[in-house]
């Protein structure tokens, strides 16, 4: 089917028949059973919006017809097709389609099951806690900010009607930004664009509303006044009550200049909030509304500050939990016993809420918009009731295969859209790393999560192809030399790219946890945990590492009073980063020898292959003895090889407070394949 110019404006703007779908109008007709009222879920000056089912491979749809007479009309409707046919972002609103026929103008978006922000702060009895409130304001503070620093088309985008309306609520609480009809798209290399002022009142920027002169800063004063909002309960604007209270913004600003924060809150967020917290809340709103542009923060600031405020309330919830069921939790991983009576004590209800908000606040969100959080539900219908099992490419456990629509994630049929791969662990075997920003091509992309009944599901893509370690010994397809050195040159971008993060990814790095895609691409998998179990490969890992570990756990174990929370427990980033750099040194030994790290059926003194080939590397005429026979060319090794093996042994070192780094690793690798490159 071609795209088809739209026909309602003098506009040539093109269709995208590729990031979403067009529907005919007998489509919409059907889904909608010919527009029925009953369908109906929201009325605007737009039109009306109906709740449909069982249109293309979607199960939920909401559809928005937009009447004829609307004053959204036809360029607000080809704004919104246009600017969310280039986004994807877990904090924005998807959209799946959209119709324009017969004068007809219909857009398809995923269903949001709980509504709007706005429904919930207005309804008598809401259920949302002040923690709950917290994480609705991050996703939409990071939807804001994903669109204001540039979508892949490398374009600005600001909202312009930015309201508690205009953020809904999917069945899991995650905040998405809606309602794109009045955006302002391709800013990124000015500060302001003059337009005609449109928006909502109560929202909009006083600087905007008397110059005309439209900013990002803009966006960011409607935020304000969402977090007054969602604060205090009130109306942006409510003419019902003292003229003084008309406009939210200045009565609360005018409340907090005369030293009355207190009459700001919602009484039924009162004992949840902190008051350290509550003041910097207080404080990010209020900055939000300076007066002068210029003096507001970005949203990326905005972003940061709301995560720390989420981090802080987090951790005061945590430590209501019982200390004590607390460690006879933990301790039951490693013994297999769970004291019945400190079971009981034990509320694990309440800590599943408080992993679900140290998950959306470690991956929830990622600034690639791609992290989902999905229901039960959704991964059975997209597993096939978790049917379709497979062995992992990249580690020894069995996952599960499935498949969603390939930008809302919503379970489609097996083979259709995008292939993913559910893995289950439980919640408490694994420390959660922060994920925020981890977007690179050498990594497996990790789509989204759920968290239920003392399980968490991780959600990623499915990429076939098979681990480097099966490559260099496991009889899959013999490796060159140039391709050897690529997969390690992208696994040590990828690697590089955390540590830049000061992140450290894994409890040990392997060949096993590089998966080499059908291009022979490194991508690295399986880094978004670090275990406490002691299942671990001494090959990988320095002396000093297990001696540091032991100590760790050997305090746990012996000194209750120690004990402060399972973070505790985890290692110094500085050093899980050089023992990385030291696993990395065995993954290069490995693919220049073309040998396991340790292999049994090797005579005894060369079972283990650091402690037998490390004392070889130093000599350049000892390179033909260990390196593998299918990447010597006439009994000789490709050239530049001695170089990296120098690498290898400065990896390898058991003592150094130096080790090399990642960009000298890298460095070494572009300069040994380039020399190969120009020898073939």
């Amino acid at each position: 089917m071609l795209p088809t110019p739209i026909k309602d404006t003098e506009s040539s703007f093109i269709f995208p028949d590729q990031t979403c779908q067009r529907f005919t109008l007998a489509e919409i007709q059907s889904a909608t059973q010919n527009f029925d009222d009953a369908l109906v879920i929201g009325r605007g000056g737009f039109g009306k919006v109906y709740k449909c089912s069982n249109i293309g491979s979607m199960s939920e749809v909401a559809v928005k017809r937009l009447h004829s007479m609307s004053n959204q009309g036809a360029n607000e409707f080809e704004s919104e097709v246009k600017v969310l046919s280039m986004l994807r972002h877990g904090n924005l609103l998807s959209l799946i389609g959209y119709c324009n026929d017969e004068r007809e103008m219909v857009l398809v978006y995923e269903f949001m099951p709980n509504g709007t922000l706005e429904d919930y702060l207005r309804k008598p009895n809401s259920s949302l806690s002040w923690l709950l409130l917290l994480k609705i304001c991050v996703g939409a503070a990071q939807g804001l900010d994903y669109l204001h620093r540039g979508t892949s088309a490398q374009h600005g985008v600001i909202h312009r009607d930015v309201k508690t309306s205009n953020i809904l609520l999917d069945a899991n609480f995650v905040a998405k930004v809606s309602d794109f009809g009045l955006v302002k798209v391709g800013l990124m290399d000015r500060t302001h664009v003059s337009t005609a002022v449109k928006g909502t009142f109560g929202y909009m920027d006083p600087c905007y509303f008397y110059t005309g002169k439209l900013t990002r800063k803009s966006d960011v004063y409607a935020f304000g006044v969402v977090l007054f909002e969602v604060l205090s309960g009130k109306k942006a604007v409510d003419s019902t009550l003292d003229e003084d209270q008309w406009g939210l913004a200045g009565w609360a600003q005018k409340k907090i200049k005369a030293g009355k924060l207190n009459q700001i809150i919602n009484p039924r967020l009162v004992g949840q909030i902190s008051r350290k917290c509550m003041k910097e809340f207080a404080r990010i709103a209020r900055y939000c509304l300076h007066t002068e542009p210029k003096q507001r923060p970005t949203m990326a600031e905005v972003v940061v500050k709301l995560e720390s405020v989420l981090s802080q309330e987090t951790e005061i919830a945590n430590s209501v939990v019982s200390e004590e069921g607390f460690i006879y939790k933990l301790r039951s991983l490693f013994t297999g016993k769970v004291d019945d009576a400190i079971e009981s004590k034990y509320d694990f209800s309440r800590y599943l809420d408080l992993i679900r908000i140290e998950v959306d606040t470690a991956i929830g969100g990622s600034k690639d918009g791609s992290f989902r959080t999905f229901t039960d539900y959704q991964l059975a219908s997209a597993t096939n009731n978790f049917m379709d099992e497979v062995l992992s490419p990249t580690v020894n456990e069995s996952i599960y295969k499935g498949w969603v629509h390939e930008r809302t994630y919503a379970p489609t049929k097996c083979g259709v859209d995008l292939a993913i791969y559910v893995r289950k662990i439980e919640i408490l075997s694994q420390k959660i790393i922060k994920l925020k920003n981890f977007n690179h091509p050498n990594f497996v992309e990790l789509l989204g999560y759920c968290v239920s009944k003392g399980e968490l599901f991780f959600v990623y893509e499915f990429i076939p192809g098979t681990s480097f370690a099966k490559h260099l010994y496991g009889g899959a397809t013999s490796l060159s030399w140039a391709t050897r050195l690529n997969i390690a040159i992208g696994a040590a971008e990828g690697l590089l790219y955390l540590h830049k993060r000061n992140q450290a990814a894994y409890r040990q790095f392997k060949t096993s946890h590089i998966l080499v895609d059908k291009d022979f691409n490194a991508r690295l998998s399986d880094f978004s945990f670090v275990s406490y179990t002691f299942q671990m490969d001494r090959y990988y890992a320095t002396p000093e590492w297990f001696r540091y570990r032991a100590d760790r756990f050997d305090s746990f174990f012996h000194d209750e009073d120690s004990f402060v929370s399972l973070y505790q427990l985890s290692f110094a980033d500085d050093f899980a980063m050089k023992n990385e750099i030291y696993a990395f040194g065995v993954v290069l030994l490995e693919m220049l020898t073309g040998m396991k790290v340790y292999d049994e059926e090797r005579p005894l003194e060369k079972k283990n292959l650091v402690e037998w080939v490390t004392p070889l590397l130093a000599n350049e005429e000892n390179l033909r003895m260990i390196m593998d026979l299918q990447l010597q060319h006439n009994d000789f090794p490709p050239k530049g090889a001695f170089k990296l093996v120098q690498l290898v042994s400065n990896c390898l070192q058991p003592k150094q407070d130096q080790p090399p780094s990642m960009e000298d690793i890298l460095q070494v690798l572009n300069h040994c394949y380039q020399e190969e490159i120009k020898t073939v």
